[in-house]
């Protein structure tokens, strides 16, 4: 897996909150952005605006267009990320830190967030 977002993006991502049993990420780009590699474990994923990126993941691509205002739940994922839209991005990430009491052996194949 990848390192944390904070690290490798820290011009995007930045701790608003943290405490023993979640992390709150802020992460702000602009149109054409393309992040690093990074992982994201379980977390909430709120919409502060709306957007379009695209989402890597080695060969895979995933285009997520969402509006201002959405909560959906992120699986535990790596992945790059790439602004394609016309808009900034600027979303917050509930992150979980107890893991999934149903992550299997092989891990998830989820990419981008899921209602």
């Amino acid at each position: 897996m990848s390192p944390d977002p904070v690290e490798t993006n820290p011009n995007h991502y930045s701790v608003v909150f943290e405490n023993e049993r979640v992390r709150v990420l802020r992460y702000h780009d602009v149109p054409g952005t393309l992040t690093l590699p990074h992982d994201h474990p379980d977390s909430v994923m709120i919409t502060a605006s709306g957007f379009r990126r695209e989402l890597i993941q080695g060969d895979r691509k995933v285009e997520v267009e969402l509006p201002s205002g959405k909560a959906l739940w992120l699986a535990a994922q790596s992945h790059a990320g790439h602004n394609i839209g016309e808009t900034d991005t600027e979303v917050f990430f509930v992150e979980l830190k107890e893991p999934s009491p149903a992550v299997s052996a092989t891990g998830t194949d989820a990419l981008g967030p899921v209602a």
